[in-house]
């Protein structure tokens, strides 16, 4: 969503949206998890190859999603005092 749109939605709606951005980094931060112990669990069994660098590349992927709306909904959510 663009700032535009943050703006047009209502008190319970940003909220609704802040739950949701929340509950997305959780997912997030447990797929990273996984897959960096895929890699862990690779080093271990010295299995390096091709496989290895799918997880670090999907780890990286997730780590790098930009985050310009989660920012935009803080500050949204500060200004109507809702946080």
């Amino acid at each position: 969503m663009s700032k535009r749109e943050l703006n047009g939605l209502t008190d319970q709606e940003l909220l609704d949206e802040a739950k949701k951005a929340k509950s997305a980094a959780i997912i997030d931060a447990a797929l990273i998890g996984f897959l960096i112990g895929v890699v862990v669990y690779s080093v271990i069994n010295n299995t390096w190859g091709f496989l290895m660098l799918i997880p670090l590349f999907l780890a990286y992927k997730l780590f790098n999603k930009p985050r310009h709306n989660a920012r935009e909904l803080e500050a949204l959510l500060r200004e109507r005092n809702l946080k």
